[in-house]
């Protein structure tokens, strides 16, 4: 498939060894963004990716550009301009003590672009798929403006479009979330999520499911994606279903619901390396398996299956190819050696 995202690759600093931030005396250099690392899992994956976004000129630029080409991204769209690019600081918890992210990303260059500089219809002309995540329009009045501009010419072009809801508090609030997500929405056809997603965006609770006590009640998930289908007339609402038991200790599934069936995963126990990336990873299996045509219950197995690997991978990118994905699927999870 021909995919293209839009929104904000950042420089990533990340405390080694798991220190605190007050501990650390070096800090270890990334880069990651929720549509770039869709992208890059798609590339992987031998999809033909495309990222939209704005950097300034500088080195630091240039050296995230050059790793998203190297990695098989379509880097030709990103705008040049701006002063910054936007940057943050991960603390990555252990055991009974979370991760911490600190932003520091106001007045980044893709948050300061002007929406005409990007030719949507030009840029999206022959593809098949268009990614792009509620962190976006929460960046700036500009950004909102362009991802409104992106859906038009999307929808007109026939190209589909996913959105993951990525509700980040930090940028905005809950109203202002749902102010401006509840104009996109009605333009997507599908709609991926978690359950905090679904309650601070748009109200939409999954009652009786306790995330930090490891417990979810699967008909309150089907219920959440229900509401959303109908709420904006989705295709389908893919969500990810995350048991919190610790930092370190995760259990993880998904649940893809079309056509009024809820599909649901394979549930995956999982020791932690680094779980920032893993929503991006799922959204990315998601599109690449309806790429395929596969069945709603096979999409959902590929989208697990990718997103519990990349829990393994430190960095923000999901460095999996569709070989070790498939594996997975085929009962090969023990970990073993190859050789």
């Amino acid at each position: 498939m021909r995919v293209t995202t839009f929104g904000e690759v950042m420089l990533r600093l990340t405390t080694p060894r798991r220190e605190r931030f007050n501990q650390a005396r070096v800090l270890e250099m990334t880069f990651g963004g929720a549509e770039a690392n869709v992208a890059v899992s798609l590339a992987i994956l031998g999809d033909e990716a495309t990222f939209v976004t704005r950097l300034p000129k500088n080195d630091i630029a240039e050296a995230c550009i050059q790793e998203l080409r190297g990695l098989g991204v379509n880097t030709r769209a990103i705008l040049r301009g701006g002063d910054r690019i936007g940057v943050y600081y991960l603390e990555a918890g252990a055991s009974q003590r979370g991760t911490t992210v600190t932003y520091d990303r106001a007045g980044s260059s893709v948050a300061t672009l002007d929406p005409s500089e990007i030719d949507w219809p030009a840029l999206l002309a022959g593809n098949d798929w268009f990614h792009f995540t509620g962190i976006t329009p929460a960046l700036s009045e500009a950004a909102a403006q362009a991802t409104r501009d992106a859906l038009k010419a999307a929808r007109a072009l026939g190209v589909t479009i996913s959105c993951d809801l990525n509700y980040r508090k930090k940028l905005w609030s809950p109203a202002q979330a749902q102010a401006t997500m509840s104009e996109l929405m009605p333009m997507v056809d599908y709609c991926i999520a978690n359950e905090e997603d679904a309650e601070k965006v748009f109200g939409i609770k999954a009652e009786g499911a306790e995330v930090e006590q490891g417990r979810l009640d699967h008909d309150r998930y089907i219920e959440v994606a229900s509401a959303l289908t109908k709420k904006f007339d989705l295709k389908g609402v893919a969500i990810t279903l995350r048991e919190s038991f610790s930092a370190s200790r995760n259990g993880w599934s998904g649940l893809f619901y079309t056509d009024g069936q809820a599909c649901f995963s394979r549930r995956y126990e999982i020791d932690v390396v680094d779980r920032v990336g893993a929503g991006d990873a799922f959204g990315a299996g998601f599109i690449h398996a309806s790429g395929l045509k596969r069945t709603p219950q096979q999409i959902v197995e590929f989208a697990a299956a990718a997103s519990c690997l990349k829990h393994s991978i430190f960095g923000d990118y999901n460095r999996v190819g569709r070989s070790e994905i498939e594996a997975l699927l085929g009962g090969d999870g023990s970990g073993r050696v190859q050789r």
